[in-house]
């Protein structure tokens, strides 16, 4: 089990496959797992990397497994005894939104993982809470079948002209570039009302900003492509493994010049 991040620098030091005789499976946690990850990872072991989301406040709640796999990017299943659901992301309604619309990921506070309550801060308890349910600040959506995906953090998301974009779409699609090892992509202000998306990736040299806008053109919609691409040695990264994107927000050098 590891955070996305180990699983990167493990392919960045390895070029060739890896002979994991006694691994069965692996298992990743802390936030979202790209696609391009999984497939080298599988590529180059043989073996599969399940997803399990989860936060402090109620550990892992959503996963797949291999008896019950995710299909494409959906983030897995509801775990068995846990009462998830999606609700609006506004407003006080606990009524789940329809089926395939993306809302907050909430927990029942019945689940049996979740936290009692914030040590000595019961305003920032109530805060979180809708009425009998507890919300994370993730967006989701529920498929068909009960699989969820994730569309980010409330915090992470970005606004293109007063439309909410989740950079976990785009930088899924980045992601299969040719080259590219890593991304993250977040809005940069450059005055003090307009930001633009913008795409931090890495790779061993420059990627043409018409070849990886052209690449966008034909899988994102016109106001979720990035406005400026700029790649970098390493992303920036918590004390966690997680990538900063607050640290990535404040990169308004990249418009010196």
């Amino acid at each position: 089990a590891a955070a996305p991040g180990v699983y990167r620098k493990v392919l960045d030091r390895f070029d060739a496959p890896l002979d994991l005789p006694k691994l069965r499976h692996c298992l990743s946690a802390g936030e979202k797992l790209s696609p391009r990850i999984a497939s080298r990872w599988a590529e180059l072991t043989g073996k599969t990397i399940y997803e399990a989301f989860g936060m402090s406040e109620c550990s892992t709640f959503i996963s797949a497994a291999p008896h019950r796999p995710a299909k494409g990017d959906v983030l897995g299943y509801p775990q068995r005894g846990r009462r998830v659901a999606i609700l609006p992301a506004t407003g006080n309604s606990v009524t789940p939104v329809v089926t395939g619309t993306d809302g907050i990921i909430a927990i029942h506070e019945s689940d049996p993982g979740l936290m009692l309550g914030y040590w000595n801060a019961a305003q920032a308890t109530a805060e979180k809470m809708r009425q009998d349910w507890f919300l994370t600040g993730d967006y989701g959506c529920a498929l068909p079948d009960g699989s969820i995906t994730y569309q980010g953090r409330r915090d992470d998301m970005m606004n293109a002209g007063g439309i909410r974009v989740s950079p976990i779409e785009v930088e899924n699609e980045l992601s299969k570039i040719a080259g590219i090892r890593s991304v993250a992509v977040t809005d940069v202000q450059v005055k003090s009302d307009v930001s633009i998306i913008v795409a931090f990736y890495v790779a061993d040299q420059d990627i043409p900003d018409a070849t990886l806008t052209a690449f966008c053109q034909e899988y994102l919609a016109n106001y979720k492509i990035p406005r400026k691409f700029v790649r970098l040695d390493e992303l920036p990264t918590n004390p966690n493994g997680k990538i900063n994107r607050r640290a990535l927000k404040q990169r308004t050098d990249i418009f010196d010049g």
